[in-house]
């Protein structure tokens, strides 16, 4: 289980092919990581079920950066 409190903000987050697509901005409550903007000024979220491990200050991700992007909401679930 990772802990939350590991996940700091401007840690990039790798996908399971070490390819950084994104870097946190904040956790959102216990459940999800707020990422920073992308080029187009949109704010996207993860759950942090998706994190493996934390690695040389990395978040790393269970799946392919393609599909996590697919996959990220740009809604937070707490809202």
């Amino acid at each position: 289980m990772i802990n939350p409190d590991q996940i700091k903000p401007d840690m990039p987050v790798v996908c399971s092919q070490d390819g950084q697509f994104a870097t946190v901005d904040h956790m959102e409550g216990t459940n999800t990581i707020k990422l920073k903007k992308d080029e187009t000024g949109q704010h996207h979220y993860i759950p942090l079920t998706w994190v493996s491990s934390i690695e040389n200050g990395k978040v790393k991700v269970d799946r392919p950066g393609d599909q996590a992007m697919q996959e990220w909401s740009t809604v937070s679930p707490m809202f």
